[in-house]
């Protein structure tokens, strides 16, 4: 039977804390600390020449999928009834909501250092040490909406733009693809200051700390963020019924320049032996509620 994944606000007090729990023992377990290490492994930029499944790629959206869904069969071996909440950005856009209470995510970093204190996640908590990174540091960091350097989570306006695409995906496959849904949405531009990342880049950046990188699991939001971003590709299939759901649909070929480099429609994602098409439709497993 499907589940469904709800959004963090309408969260009950003692969904939060299951949640919760479930995380803490994942990370007690060493579990999590997996999943860390399997996005930085695999987050490739375009500028490298091997294979991309994660970022700047047509597969972003089902590669996300399949990696929320193994993320989110742990917690349920930990508590049958946790599923994965998403954090809707563009209602609950400051660090005042819900989302960034001491039940749930905890709240920002300090000023000195960007060491979170509040909340489960805490490294003063001492159940949350940053093991699997790409800097120095064992406490989960943060720098809500960038004091320093101001800038504001994505807007429904900034969503519509994405959305209107019907082309899923454009050559060439890359981050410097100007046309499709999929980089609109993962948000690569060639702006420049506070507008070179759009959606769910600028999440990403508005965030800041561990949520910089190919380490960004280290901070829990990370989940969150990516349910609302998998919703919004649902969003975009049920908009347009008649686009072809994944492009491309043939491999490039030899001398073409992202031969080997990119995914087609039924070639399979590592690490998992799942091809993108597999991906397509979730539904049977789990449902989205508000």
């Amino acid at each position: 039977m499907a589940h469904t994944r709800k959004n963090q606000s309408g969260l009950s007090r003692a969904e939060r804390r299951r949640f919760v729990d479930a995380v803490l023992k994942l990370k007690r377990s060493g579990r999590y600390d997996e999943f860390v290490r399997t996005h930085i492994d695999y987050y490739v930029s375009d500028g490298e020449r091997t294979l991309r499944v994660a970022h700047m790629t047509p597969s972003f959206f089902p590669w996300h999928r399949r990696f929320l869904l193994e993320f989110e069969r742990a917690l349920q071996r930990v508590d049958a009834g946790v599923t994965v909440p998403y954090w809707d950005w563009t209602k609950d856009r400051t660090p005042a909501v819900s989302l960034w209470g001491a039940d749930l995510m905890g709240g920002n970093g300090r000023p000195s250092d960007g060491q979170v204190t509040t909340g489960p996640f805490a490294y003063g908590s001492g159940h949350w040490t940053v093991k699997e990174g790409v800097t120095d540091g064992e406490y989960l960091t943060r720098n809500l909406g960038r004091a320093q350097d101001p800038m504001d989570l994505p807007t429904a306006r900034d969503v519509a733009w994405a959305m209107e695409d019907s082309a899923y995906d454009a050559e060439p496959w890359d981050s410097t693809s100007e046309g499709g849904f999929r980089n609109r949405l993962e948000g690569w531009t060639s702006a420049s200051g506070t507008e070179r990342w759009r959606n769910h880049n600028r999440v990403h950046r508005w965030v800041g700390g561990h949520m910089l990188g190919g380490a960004s699991v280290n901070d829990p939001v990370f989940w969150l963020h990516h349910a609302f971003v998998d919703l919004l590709w649902d969003r975009w299939q049920r908009r347009h019924p008649d686009s072809a759901p994944y492009l491309p649909e043939r491999p490039p070929r030899l001398g073409e320049a992202q031969y080997r480099r990119i995914v087609a429609r039924h070639e399979p994602m590592p690490p998992w032996d799942v091809r993108p098409d597999d991906l397509l439709e979730h539904k049977k497993l789990y449902r989205y509620g508000s």
